[in-house]
């Protein structure tokens, strides 16, 4: 499958784009636990998540410990903004704009 597939395949659904625009909230340290919570889904989906953005370059992780803190890279940056763009044409569409 190519890259733009795969990212359309993990956008187009809820939890990953609600993933990517927590950690671009970016108030205080993001974890993988706490990231499960903040968009409501398990731990272990979450992480498969991570794991995938984490291959496409989209965030970056680094070890503290124990405990891993999640990133953005530029591109998980812009993509996160489309997102939260795309999100606000939506609600205009919606609101009967």
């Amino acid at each position: 499958m190519k890259t733009h597939q795969v990212l359309e395949n993990l956008f187009l659904r809820d939890k990953p784009a609600k993933l990517l625009l927590k950690i671009k909230d970016g108030e205080g340290d993001k974890y993988a636990s706490i990231l499960s919570r903040e968009v409501d889904c398990t731990y272990s989906h979450c992480v498969r998540i991570l794991q995938q953005m984490e291959n496409l370059g989209l965030v970056k992780s680094s070890r503290n410990g124990r405990v891993k803190r999640i990133s953005l890279t530029s591109l998980g940056g812009d993509i996160a903004v489309a997102l939260e763009n795309l999100i606000r044409i939506l609600q205009r569409v919606k609101g009967g704009r």
